[in-house]
């Protein structure tokens, strides 16, 4: 039974539709469908009363009816040129372009040499898609930006939207674009051919106008200035990077704080200047400005004796002579733009100069005094030491600007890293309170410092605790250019020991000194070790063992005085 409203006759109205409760699937159904590799509407399903054998007859006679229809005309009387290929026109119009040559004139103010110029340009018309471009050729010299005035693109005709195509273009016209007038002078071969074939009569061809700035530059105004014989091109080509050489001596004694300085005067013969450069000492006191004179030609005699060289620069016509290589005469003094120069000697390419251009010339060298340089020759003094800090540092302020730290002894810090003598001391002082003060004095190996600790006594009122920093003691009576500091052999029982003001007298050490002088005995002092060997009770022999630097850091650990 099928719910179709209109298989009963019932109008498509509200309340007159039934729904088909039975239906699951309401996605939308598919229009075409290929059968033999032909798009075809889809055949709506068979109803009640159509045979299905008969719809399937249908379509299989409309496909046949595309597949298999022939033409009413035989393929011998079939003719092809009836109907041709269909060519776009950006195809058919590609690469093809109107070239056209025009000018216009531009208005120049506030100028009394001209009034306007002549600018050629060269308008390209593109037939693809009636797009111009308006170039103007490039001139060596011109001063003024030149290339491409116009991009491509497509000119407005009129304020109605018009734009210009190539039907508006001819020869004598006037091209107005942007405000600016461009006459069309003459066009390329191309361009002629492709109007005639449209049927466009062109006009006469045109010359572009003279420019009368270019014309006024043309014509030279007459120079009644004498020419030169002397060829400078030949000088140019023979003396380039020829320099005569001099070493003098610059006369400033006549200024305040003035001497003596060195210099070199250069003679260029490429082009007759002169250069003039100081020589720089080091430790001078002076900006190094090497350049006393910059290269320049200068001029000997003057036509005016009244001339104010003081306020004007000198012109080559108001010059008679300029100095030439036969002014330098090594030996004698010369003045240079009011100095005075004395010439001491040349270099050789200077003396073979003269000897084959100007053999009349002497050359008689001067020997200059060298001056002694007394700071060299004095010997540093080192201020005395003022006890601020290590003797070494202090002493890197008095060596350079910038102070360096002391160069330490690497190896042996490696070698003697934790090895430490220890001493019992007591205090050598006049005062009574000082006579029951016990410290430990400890020698560092590895840096040869010392430092000193003071026991706690109880009811003694004196606070123990660090007496001395770890530093550097140096010997009583020792100086700062040889320093004398302390060592292992100094330091006997019953020695006294001055440190700062301060005398200690060595009671007693640790067995670990013993032990540790003994393995060096060769550098110990007799007395030392005597001493050492008596506090402790042993043997004073001749031969005694020295190798027993194996239990160094085992004896270290004991204090036999703590």
């Amino acid at each position: 039974m099928s719910w179709n409203c209109n298989s009963h006759g019932l109008p498509f109205l509200p309340g007159y539709t039934f729904r088909d409760v039975t239906k699951s699937a309401f996605h939308r159904s598919q229009t075409l469908d290929y059968r033999n590799g032909y798009a075809l509407p889809r055949r709506p399903t068979v109803g009640i009363g159509q045979d299905p054998l008969l719809s399937e007859e249908l379509i299989q006679q409309e496909i046949s009816e595309l597949s298999f229809e022939t033409p009413d005309v035989t393929y011998g009387s079939f003719d092809h040129s009836l109907y041709e290929d269909f060519i776009p026109a950006h195809v058919a119009l590609d690469k093809k372009v109107l070239r056209f040559n025009a000018y216009f004139e531009e208005d120049i103010l506030f100028s009394p040499e001209e009034e306007y110029r002549v600018r050629p340009v060269i308008i390209y018309y593109y037939l693809e898609d009636d797009s111009m471009c308006i170039i103007e050729p490039a001139v060596e010299n011109s001063g003024i930006p030149q290339g491409k005035r116009l991009k491509r693109q497509r000119l407005p005709k009129n304020e109605h939207g018009d734009y210009y195509q190539w039907k508006d273009l001819n020869l004598g016209m006037d091209l107005k674009v942007y405000g600016v007038k461009y006459h069309i002078t003459q066009c390329d071969v191309y361009t002629k051919e492709f109007m005639q074939s449209e049927g466009i009569v062109l006009n006469e061809p045109e010359q572009i106008p003279v420019d009368p700035y270019s014309k006024h530059r043309r014509n030279f105004q007459p120079s009644f200035t004498t020419p030169c014989e002397y060829d400078r091109m030949h000088q140019f080509l023979t003396m380039d990077r020829k320099v005569l050489r001099f070493f003098a001596l610059w006369d400033d004694s006549d200024s305040l704080y003035g001497e003596t300085r060195p210099v070199t005067i250069q003679y260029y013969l490429v082009d007759d200047t002169v250069e003039i450069r100081e020589v720089h000492e080091s430790n001078s006191g002076r900006d190094p400005f090497p350049v006393l004179m910059r290269r320049q030609r200068l001029p000997k005699k003057i036509k005016s004796d009244t001339f104010p060289t003081c306020v004007l620069e000198v012109s080559k016509e108001e010059v008679d002579e300029f100095y030439s290589p036969k002014d330098f005469q090594v030996g004698q003094t010369m003045k240079l733009l009011g100095r005075r120069f004395l010439l001491c000697d040349c270099d050789g390419f200077t003396k073979e100069y003269y000897q084959k251009k100007h053999p009349d010339v002497t050359i008689k060298p001067i020997e200059v005094p060298k001056k002694v340089d007394t700071l060299k020759d004095r010997k540093k003094e080192v201020p005395p030491y003022n006890g601020f800090g290590s003797l070494e540092d202090s002493l890197q302020n008095c060596l350079s600007l910038v102070p360096k730290p002391p160069k330490k002894d690497v190896l042996k810090m490696l070698e003697n890293d934790h090895k430490v003598l220890r001493y019992s001391a007591r205090l050598d002082s006049i005062i009574p309170a000082d006579e029951g003060r016990r410290f430990i004095l400890s020698y560092f190996l590895s840096n040869d410092m010392m430092s000193i600790f003071e026991k706690p006594t109880r009811n003694s009122g004196v606070l123990g605790g660090k007496f001395l920093e770890k530093t550097s003691i140096h010997k009583p009576g020792s100086t700062v250019d040889h320093p004398q500091f302390y060592s292992p052999g100094d330091f006997a029982i019953g020695a006294t020991i001055e440190v700062f003001g301060h005398r200690f007298v060595l009671t007693n050490a640790d067995h670990y000194v013993l032990t540790y002088l003994e393995s060096i005995s060769s550098q110990i002092p007799s007395e030392t070790l005597v001493s050492l060997r008596q506090k402790f009770g042993v043997e004073t022999t001749s031969d005694q063992p020295a190798e027993q630097n194996g239990n160094i850091q085992s004896a270290n650990k004991h204090n036999m005085f703590l």
